[in-house]
């Protein structure tokens, strides 16, 4: 019999008040139930808001190396389990194992570096245009924060946004995406272990319009972080501030891997089938546009196609797999349904395009998927189908190429492969997006530099390094006036002149 899992509110393990649970299961394996999950409300939404508006105070007061000590305790957690955490992510979600290292890995990155944060957080101390005084900016948390995270990094995004808004003083109310609430189970359980106190950090499972909604609209939120579709962050955007709360939106990509007629062809085609196919397309950074000088386009696609004959798909558990499955049957079929699109759109499809559920067991796997003579105006070149499919489009030269990657609406990630130094810095400059690679695919950041985008990917916030605290906290600024009379600053002078 499957396994029950409770929310985690106000430093305890309980039901819904909903009384109802819903089944998570095996993406390779659909009759593989992982547990039984709580169904939550807004009722549920309340307790949580209601534990976590409570402990803010005495948490916010609570020294900020205290709090990082936490987060260290919490992280070496991390690295010890780190085998057994993969493998539920595996079971969960279904991506390869070393996918799932990665991911746990991310979170243990990630708390590494906020832990220190809590001897940092650095402020500004500045001259002030008066004398005898002093003037310095110092940090002051947002309050009680929303996480909604995605399904395809269940370890990694939570912990990215929990550990700043943690350590930031902050207290957080987490609603996991309803397909793989396991992952997040398993790192509350840690955190707990590590000595978060009760109502600082909070857990309710649940589907989006019952729990995601009442959780963004719930007038005790004072921001909201989130990691999903365009279409949810728009309507995030709308709700929340409208109600004039903080709001961090990042919402995917349409990411371009560029191929200049001088790359070294083995490496980028290296590098587009690990950006193209690590966890079957599923990740906002997926390279799955390949951009392409038409000078070297035959013998890319040859290699690709090499390649991605070679890829096995399977079970994620099986340490010969590359691809394992989508995530579930909706998404199956949405990736299926763009094959269809690209076809009738008039694309080359030169491999792939195939459910591959029936020789693999009944799972949601799909074969990784090669379109070629795109056009940059088709849906499948445009739209974020988040599955295993590249679209080649070819071009004639560098401006051309430029100009096809920065023409879609969204502006996460690119990538430009060329052995030239000056062709690579003009890319650079070109590019409209929050992340640029050379010589790389457009997967992979690093925790302690910014990561987010530009256009539709985002509300441009960034998260990760310095600029997560940025995003946790409020910033205040503080004069100490030990001059023994009243000073006025020279904005406030008739004639701009010092007083006397």
């Amino acid at each position: 019999m499957a396994e029950t899992y409770l929310n985690y509110i106000g430093g305890h393990w309980v039901p819904s008040s909903t009384g109802e649970t819903y089944r998570n299961t095996n993406p390779a394996r659909p009759d593989e139930v992982i547990g039984e999950f709580q169904r939550s409300g807004p009722s549920d939404v309340d307790a949580a808001v209601t534990a976590a508006a409570r402990a803010q105070d005495e948490w916010r007061r609570t020294p900020a190396p205290l709090r990082g000590e936490i987060i260290a305790r919490a992280t070496r957690m991390l690295v010890e389990r780190k085998p057994e955490l993969a493998e539920t992510i595996t079971r969960e979600m279904g991506k390869v194992l070393v996918d799932s290292g990665y991911d746990v890995q991310g979170a243990i990155t990630s708390g590494e570096y906020m832990a220190g944060e809590g001897r940092r957080m650095f402020g500004d101390t500045v001259p002030s245009g008066l004398p005898n005084r002093l003037a310095m900016t110092v940090r002051d948390p947002v309050g009680v924060v929303a996480i909604i995270t995605p399904w395809n990094l269940p370890m990694l995004m939570p912990a990215w946004k929990l550990f700043p808004a943690l350590v930031c003083g902050n207290t957080v109310v987490v609603k996991p995406a309803e397909d793989t609430p396991h992952a997040a189970v398993r790192l509350f359980q840690i955190l707990e272990e590590a000595g978060v106190p009760p109502g600082v950090a909070n857990l309710v499972t649940g589907y989006g319009p019952e729990a995601g909604q009442p959780l963004v609209d719930h007038p005790g939120i004072d921001m909201v972080s989130f990691t999903g579709s365009r279409t949810v962050g728009k309507q995030i955007a709308v709700s929340a501030g409208g109600e004039l709360k903080h709001v961090s939106l990042e919402m995917g990509g349409k990411n371009a891997l560029i191929v200049l007629d001088d790359a070294d062809l083995d490496e980028a085609v290296t590098g587009a089938l690990w950006g193209g196919f690590s966890t079957a397309g599923q990740r906002c950074t997926a390279s799955s546009r390949l951009v392409v000088d038409r000078r070297v386009a035959d013998k890319v696609v040859e290699a690709l196609v090499e390649g991605m004959s070679a890829l096995v798909v399977g079970d994620g558990l099986d340490p010969e797999t590359n691809v394992g499955p989508l995530i579930n049957a909706k998404q199956l079929e949405r990736v299926h349904a763009y094959t269809g699109i690209g076809v009738d759109e008039g694309a080359e499809l030169v491999i792939g395009g195939e459910k591959l559920g029936d020789e693999l067991g009944g799972g949601y796997f799909y074969s990784p998927t090669l379109f070629d003579h795109a056009s940059p105006d088709m849906r499948i070149a445009q739209e974020e189908i988040f599955g295993p499919t590249i679209t080649v489009i070819r071009v004639d030269g560098d401006e051309e190429a430029i100009a096809v990657a920065n023409g879609t609406r969204y502006g996460l990630s690119a990538a430009v492969y060329t052995r030239d130094t000056a062709r690579a810095l003009r890319a650079v400059a070109e590019l409209k997006a929050g992340l640029v690679y050379l010589n790389a695919p457009t997967i992979g950041s690093e925790i302690h530099l910014p990561f987010g985008g530009t256009k539709d990917t985002g509300n441009g916030h960034r998260e990760s390094g310095t600029a997560a605290i940025e995003q946790f906290t409020e910033t205040k600024t503080v004069f100490l006036d030990y001059s023994g009379t009243l000073q006025r600053a020279h904005i406030d002078e008739p004639t701009g002149d010092a007083p006397a």
